[in-house]
């Protein structure tokens, strides 16, 4: 028997299995899974009374909460697409993103109300203005008045089409304008089974949805969760305090983060005030994590830790670092480093380490190539957007963009984007190797790497970072600290001391181009000169 592959099973299944266990904690709101799947029907009533159809985009521009998960399956159970956005880009950006994507429906929070003032003049496309948290000026009506139009029937599975698209994420646009990752029912279904056969999942589980649901590493994670009965907590905003009285009062058992997360919470004041016992398994994400943070953590939470590595564009996990028979540690620091790797690839994928004739480059965890993927998680377009689709599509492997080298194993570890390889006097320097020595000194909070103009060596290196609290560090001391550790070539030229947090994207990364900028704009800073 041949069924279309859909995330709609997965909902299906949490119903039919879980239908009366608490699938859904949201603030003060807590449903069953039978409760969920209501909603998400009476979304998908609601929807369709609005004249949504097949194809049409329904997007959301709220913060992680119930509504936004309804979403997930609301709209591909009509077979439109849901399009979650990032409620950190400004309005010009969100109204450059709605006016390509073209959706009929915005769902949002009121705390963006103003910025949906300024879509209306100019988004077309935007037929109705639906708000989350209550009437607004803003809208049209509520989230829940769209609830109250009716419950769509349980939809037959023979009637989906596996390959139409069920939903649509934006880059961020690092390398230019945000481009629309399209991920088919079909991708999106292989890609939950494929991480539920690599990565522990079950029905006990208890998952915190502490990462964005409009970040890769967020939205990947809902389908997994419901297609194995695990309960999940929506954060709704992270805040260490937060997340860890969540952990106590619902005794969570796993969740997701990026570095800068992790770093919050093994530096809060007060974590030793929280149970977090139940913790079994962190995964870290969406940046290079490092041996210290993932030790930390170990320490902190006592459970596993595990970083990955993915893109929007394969759904999103590609690979973790979850540990393989064949490889023997040969002590505690060789663990360490092996667990702050990418890993290797989960079920369903495959993953290459390529020179620029497409050819494998040595498993010496020295030669330095990009990264392609494929595999059923990878994307089936980009949105309206087939040129840049070509562009990153090779022999039928996607390029990442991202530079790594690899092992026997088949372990891959980041070392760099392409665009934030120094190179100093012919000389390529991973700035996500100079960051993780940094970020072996206690006094270090965050740093960042990035690239600066020298009149002699082309480009040097620059280290900008911010300390912990009460800690002092001058530039000759983190010298002396590094030299050890890393080559003459490689030490920063320029280290910069902030007090503020370094400038994040809304999804906890770094803001390494806007950094680098700072130092290019008019090389007036070119170092010597």
């Amino acid at each position: 028997m041949k069924l279309p592959l859909t995330p709609i099973r997965c909902l299906y299944r949490g119903v039919d299995l879980y239908g009366k266990k608490v699938g859904v904690v949201s603030g003060s709101s807590r449903y069953t899974y039978a409760e969920f799947g209501e909603r998400c029907e009476r979304l998908a009533a609601g929807l369709r009374a609005e004249g949504v159809r097949t194809g049409d985009r329904v997007a959301f521009l709220s913060y992680n909460n119930n509504q936004l998960l309804e979403g997930y399956y609301g709209a591909p159970l009509l077979r439109a697409v849901v399009m979650p956005m990032n409620v950190r880009l400004t309005a010009a950006e969100l109204t450059q993103i709605l006016n390509h994507a073209e959706p009929a429906i915005l769902i949002f929070e009121n705390e963006f109300a103003a910025q949906v003032e300024s879509f209306r003049k100019c988004c077309a496309s935007i037929r109705r203005y639906v708000a989350i948290d209550g009437a607004s000026p803003a809208a049209d009506f509520t989230y829940e008045d769209l609830l109250g139009r009716g419950r769509l029937e349980r939809p037959d599975l023979l009637s989906f089409n596996e390959d139409e698209i069920a939903e649509l994420f934006y880059t961020s646009g690092s390398t230019g304008s945000p481009k629309g990752v399209a991920l088919s029912h079909r991708t999106l279904y292989l890609h939950a089974l494929a991480v539920t056969g690599s990565i522990t999942q079950n029905d006990r589980f208890v998952e915190l949805h502490t990462i964005p649901l409009f970040h890769a590493n967020g939205w990947g994670r809902p389908q997994t969760a419901i297609l194995n009965g695990a309960k999940q907590a929506m954060v709704r905003r992270f805040e260490p305090g937060h997340v860890l009285k969540l952990i106590e009062d619902e005794r969570a058992t796993g969740m997701s983060l990026v570095p800068v997360m992790g770093n919050a919470l093994v530096n809060y004041p007060d974590l030793g005030k929280f149970d977090v016992s139940s913790m079994e398994e962190i995964h870290l994400g969406g940046a290079a994590a490092t041996p210290e943070l993932v030790k930390r953590l170990e320490q902190a939470f006592g459970c596993r830790v595990m970083a990955g590595y993915g893109l929007t564009e394969t759904s999103p996990v590609a690979t973790s670092s979850r540990t393989k028979a064949t490889l023997a540690y040969r002590d505690e620091e060789h663990r360490l480093a092996y667990a702050a790797m990418a890993g290797w690839p989960i079920l369903g994928n495959e993953v290459r380490v390529i020179d620029s004739n497409m050819h494998d480059v040595p498993r010496d965890m020295t030669t330095i190539g990009e990264v392609v993927i494929r595999g059923d998680n990878v994307m089936d377009s980009y949105f309206r957007e087939p040129e840049a689709t070509a562009a990153v599509m090779s022999q039928g492997w996607l390029h990442t963009g991202d530079m790594a080298v690899w092992d026997e194993e088949n372990y891959i570890q980041i070392v760099d984007r392409k665009k934030d390889i120094i190179i100093s006097g012919g000389e390529n320097i991973s700035s996500i190797e100079v960051e993780r020595a940094i970020s072996m000194h206690a006094a270090v909070l965050e740093c960042a790497v990035v690239a600066a103009p020298h009149p002699k060596w082309g480009e040097a290196v620059a280290a900008i970072i911010t300390l912990k609290p009460g800690q002092q560090l001058s530039h000759p001391e983190l010298t002396a600290f590094l030299e050890p550790r890393l080559a003459k070539f490689k030490l920063p030229c320029i280290v910069e001391f902030r007090q503020e947090p370094l400038p994040k994207t809304g999804t906890g990364k770094i803001l390494k181009r806007e950094l680098r900028e700072a130092f290019w704009q008019g090389k007036e800073r070119r170092v010597g000169e």
